[in-house]
């Protein structure tokens, strides 16, 4: 008899929100600076950001446990101010999904800013606004459909996410234990049925968000 991992998908569910709770906010600040601003090094961060597009999740997810782990100077730092390791922990995948999901929050961000006129914005300054009301006012609305594919992607990449999350959190029930790892675990005890019934949960998933995010980012812009 086919079972669904409820206490999974929740975990899954409440990780990739806030995944992109903080990516809302560090996309923004990274996507905005990296259109508009040139400094030394540009490119040099813009490969950084996309890394994880082309890392395989294992080696990522290898070097993450690393870096978290108590051996290194993050993880013994943290875990001496809060008692609690990063490794094998909710808070660890939560840092773990933000770096591995980053570019996919970026990237559709970043595009989206590029495209903005700059000429907009100065005609703006012109008329009084400030950086901040510009920034509200103009480029906010004219980068949303970027910013929808933003977190649209980012929350169905870390839904699905199943190597960083191993490598970083493991398999522990109600803290790091995803509906991926719980796929994972069907599929290796020859539950072929369970691992169906998630799986395709998943797909369904992916597929609602992905077609929302046509849907709201093909709407026709608004004549005022």
């Amino acid at each position: 008899m086919a079972h669904m991992d409820w206490t999974a998908f929740a975990l899954s569910l409440r990780l990739s929100a806030c995944t992109v709770a903080i990516l809302l906010v560090l996309g923004l600040l990274v996507a905005r600076s990296l259109a508009w601003r040139e400094f030394k090094g540009k490119h040099l961060l813009e490969a950084v950001v996309a890394l994880p597009l082309v890392l395989p999740p294992t080696v990522l997810g290898y070097y993450l446990l690393l870096f978290f782990g108590r051996e290194s100077v993050l993880g013994s730092a943290l875990e001496s101010l809060t008692g609690q390791s990063l490794v094998f922990s909710f808070s660890g995948l939560v840092l773990a999904s933000v770096i591995y999901s980053f570019p996919f929050a970026v990237q559709p961000m970043l595009r989206a800013f590029e495209a903005i006129p700059h000429s907009l914005r100065e005609a703006a300054w012109c008329s009084g606004l400030s950086h901040w009301q510009t920034f509200w006012r103009i480029e906010l609305p004219l980068a949303r459909s970027g910013i929808i594919s933003a977190l649209a992607l980012s929350f169905a990449h870390t839904m699905g996410e199943f190597g960083v999350v191993l490598m970083v959190g493991g398999n522990i029930p109600g803290e790091t234990r995803t509906l991926s790892i719980a796929i994972y675990d069907r599929v290796q005890a020859f539950d072929e049925a369970s691992a169906g019934v998630m799986s395709l949960l998943l797909l369904i998933f992916a597929f609602v968000t992905v077609s929302l995010v046509y849907v709201f980012t093909r709407q026709p812009p608004r004549h005022r």
